[in-house]
């Protein structure tokens, strides 16, 4: 455990020029995941449902039906059988239960409007935490990507430099025979 500990201040000093204190949660994620060398990505579609109560779903739910084209195509037809119902039909018949203006069918629509708007912005507010989830995310990742670069970069570095130091020695010793005491 001290190991790991040494080892992840030595990777945060190294490659963020960081104390370990001075990390953030993504930060401290992303170096764990290089020490332990495993991946970071993640779905933020998945990393969200796993986080969302049933509240949060079911506004996204009534969102998603009352934002389409179905909803709205349906709900026409419902308005339109509503008066022709009770202009045409049952005013025929002097049963009208809501007649022109269509008070009733206001007092409806109102309430509608009432609990839809809220649970549209509850699904709203939820689709803007998802953003910031999933910039959150692409965050971790392009930082792995970024840490994961410049130490292939370091690596490759320190081969040619090993390869560079190994020619030289081979020329210096090449040089001492070829020379002539």
């Amino acid at each position: 455990m001290a190991t790991n500990l040494s080892r992840l201040a030595e990777l945060s000093q190294r490659l963020l020029g960081k104390a370990p204190g001075d990390l953030d949660d993504e930060e401290r994620r992303v170096l764990a995941g290089i020490e332990s060398g495993t991946t970071v990505s993640r779905d933020a579609a998945d990393v969200s449902d796993e986080q969302s109560t049933f509240g949060e779903r079911l506004s996204d739910r009534v969102a998603a039906i009352g934002g389409s084209w179905g909803f709205i195509i349906a709900f026409t037809a419902v308005l339109i059988g509503w008066m022709l119902l009770n202009s045409d039909i049952l005013a025929h018949f002097g049963r009208a239960f809501d007649p022109y203006p269509y008070i009733f069918l206001n007092l409806l629509l109102s309430t509608v409007a009432a609990i839809q708007a809220p649970v549209i912005m509850m699904s709203q507010n939820r689709q803007s935490a998802k953003d910031r989830l999933a910039a959150s995310l692409d965050y971790e990742t392009n930082l792995r990507a970024e840490l994961d670069i410049l130490r292939v970069h370091h690596k490759i570095d320190h081969l040619v430099l090993a390869r560079l130091d190994a020619i030289e020695q081979k020329i210096d010793a090449l040089a001492k025979t070829a020379s002539p005491s």
